[in-house]
């Protein structure tokens, strides 16, 4: 080789290691430092002559020294060719500095080791934000347990009220049966019995929780599905409603199975529910594998919703959107919380006098 290219070479790995945005060093392979560049100075607070006085296991902190002394280890006695780890290094300051090593070791042509090339990236950032948000997941889950319990509480409580306003109500009419003409007792009794479902519904929201691992099974879709419809065969029969299952036969779902007893249900209803008078009801159910869910869809040729007016507020609590006196405006609401906890999402097409298509992404067993 040229001398003169020899030496621009030479100045090319000298600039590459000097001004490289990551730390490099060479090490030893008795683990102390020959080389190193500016950002690994920066990154530890020592001045090259003082790193080159030291091993790397003087500034490793002890937790993470075993760790990697055995990757080195496998390193000189060709087991691996390279290691990654997270460590942590004591800056000059005392502080503790987090670094993502790399390291590599090289071998003379003879196959034996000359010395240890390693990458240092700083990551102390990364990790403390890491630290911050399992701070504060652990703080969510504290209050999200505590919210729950004082559901709980509080739900019962009424349960219980409730209960006794409805007995007494009760009482009230059969030992006077005049009040039964008196309005103002009819308007008491209505508000009772209001109270009565309004319980009911914060009760099976208070239900709502994430869901443990341990309870989540994987589940045949196509056997799911073919339940509720069996389950509304007679409604469906006297409203001429006619519901096609295409579901694959094979598309499983991790789920809790009374979920999706109850996802799939309130769905169907709700398809069933929202009919349409001036054509014969037609339900499509489907689904599809796509990025590790089950998309399972259901279609109708119902009423259909504007969403451009109730899009935002499809899903909460004591929403409707249609005259039908038996809406209460629930069903979604628990619904979506079931497939949330399930890690799955909705999505919803619909267009007023057309129809609906609901759907639901569940994780794929």
């Amino acid at each position: 080789m040229p001398k003169n290219l020899s030496l621009v070479k030479d100045k090319l790995f000298e600039n590459i290691f000097n001004y490289a945005r990551g730390g490099i060093a060479i090490l030893s392979l008795d683990g102390r430092w020959i080389k190193v560049n500016k950002s690994v100075t920066n990154f530890l607070g020592y001045f090259e002559e003082e790193l080159y006085n030291m091993s790397f296991t003087d500034i490793t902190h002890k937790d993470d020294l075993d760790a990697n002394l055995s990757c080195v280890e496998s390193l000189l006695q060709g087991e691996a060719e390279n290691y990654q780890m997270e460590k942590r290094y004591f800056h000059k300051d005392g502080s503790i500095v987090w670094a993502m090593l790399s390291a590599s070791i090289v071998r003379n042509v003879k196959g034996e080791p000359l010395y240890i090339i390693s990458q240092i990236d700083d990551i102390s950032k990364r990790k403390a934000d890491r630290n911050q948000l399992e701070i504060m997941l652990d703080v969510a889950r504290e209050q999200n347990s505590r919210l729950s319990s004082f559901a709980e509480i509080i739900t019962h409580n009424l349960r219980t009220h409730v209960s006794n306003l409805m007995t007494l109500v009760t009482f009230l009419e059969e030992e006077s049966h005049e009040l039964t003409e008196d309005e103002n007792f009819e308007l008491l009794k209505g508000s009772v019995i209001n109270l009565n479902q309004t319980v009911l519904h914060l009760a099976e929201v208070a239900k709502i929780k994430a869901i443990d691992e341990s309870n989540i099974e994987v589940l045949n879709l196509y056997d799911y599905v073919n339940q509720s419809i069996y389950n509304v065969s007679a409604l469906a029969k006297n409203i001429h409603c006619t519901i096609k299952n295409d579901v694959n036969e094979n598309h499983n779902v991790k789920a809790v199975p009374a979920y999706l007893d109850s996802i799939i249900l309130n769905f169907l209803t709700n398809a069933v529910k929202y009919r349409s008078d001036k054509r014969d009801t037609i339900i499509k159910l489907s689904s599809e594998i796509q990025e590790g869910y089950v998309i399972f869809h259901i279609e109708d040729n119902g009423l259909g919703i504007d969403l451009d007016k109730f899009g935002n507020t499809l899903f909460q609590m004591y929403k409707t959107f249609h005259k039908n006196k038996d809406a209460l405006g629930v069903g979604l609401f628990i619904t979506k919380n079931h497939v949330e906890s399930l890690g799955g999402y909705i999505k919803v097409k619909s267009e007023v006098d057309v129809g609906t298509t609901f759907s639901i992404f569940l994780k794929a067993g």
